[in-house]
C-alpha cells in the first residue's frame, strides 16, 4: 500500500493540506517516496495535564502538533523518524485509558487513544511502518530511550536517587537520565 501510494497526485495533495495547516512554523513535509498513511486526535500526556494533539503518520515519519483550530491551523510541529521509534503498551489508570509509550533516543511520551480498538490500529500501523522502514534501511531499532516525562502530580521525589523530595527550595525536574 505504501509503495503504491508514493508520488501520487492525491498523496502530494494530502501532504501538502497538512503542511498548510502548520503553516509557516512547520517544516515542509513532501519528500520522494514520503506517503501520508493515515491521521488522528491522540491525548498526549504533558507535564501538568493530558492534552489533545494531532497526529500524522507517514511511511517514514510520525508529526504531531498543538490544535489550534481543528483541521484547519496546527502549531509546535514535531517530526519523529520511525526508524528511531519504539512502541511499549501500557495498563489504563483512573485518568487515561487505552495508552502507550513512543520511544525514542531522544524523547519518549506517552499517548492515549479514544478507544482500544483505536490504540490497536496505532500501534499496528507503526509497527508496520517501522517494521518496513528497518528493513528497507537495514538498521537497528532504538535500543537506549530516552527516559519519560512524569507528569507533575505522579511522584513528589526524584525518580533516579529515590532519595531527594521536591519542595520550594528544591525544584522539580523529570527524570531524563541526569
Amino acid at each position: 500500500v505504501m509503495d503504491h501510494l508514493a508520488n501520487t497526485e492525491i498523496n502530494s495533495q494530502r501532504i501538502a493540506a497538512v503542511e498548510n495547516c502548520f503553516g509557516a512554523s512547520g517544516q515542509p513535509l513532501a519528500l520522494p517516496g514520503r506517503v501520508l498513511l493515515g491521521e488522528g486526535i491522540l491525548t498526549k500526556e504533558c507535564r501538568k495535564k493530558p492534552k489533545p494533539r494531532i497526529f500524522f503518520l507517514f511511511n517514514d515519519i510520525l508529526v504531531y502538533g498543538s490544535i489550534i483550530i481543528n483541521k484547519r491551523k496546527y502549531n509546535s510541529q514535531h517530526i519523529i523518524p520511525l526508524e528511531d521509534v519504539t512502541l511499549e503498551t501500557l495498563p489504563d489508570t483512573l485518568q487515561m485509558k487505552n495508552r502507550w509509550m513512543i520511544k525514542t533516543s531522544k524523547k519518549s511520551f506517552v499517548v492515549s487513544a479514544a478507544s482500544l480498538t483505536e490504540r490497536k490500529e496505532w500501534i499496528s500501523h507503526l509497527e508496520e511502518c517501522i517494521k518496513h522502514l528497518l528493513s528497507k534501511t537495514g538498521r537497528q531499532p532504538c535500543r537506549e530511550p530516552a527516559a519519560p516525562w512524569i507528569p507533575d502530580k505522579a511522584t513528589d521525589i526524584c525518580m533516579r536517587c529515590t532519595q531527594t523530595k521536591f519542595s520550594t527550595l528544591t525544584r522539580r525536574h523529570h527524570c531524563r537520565k541526569c
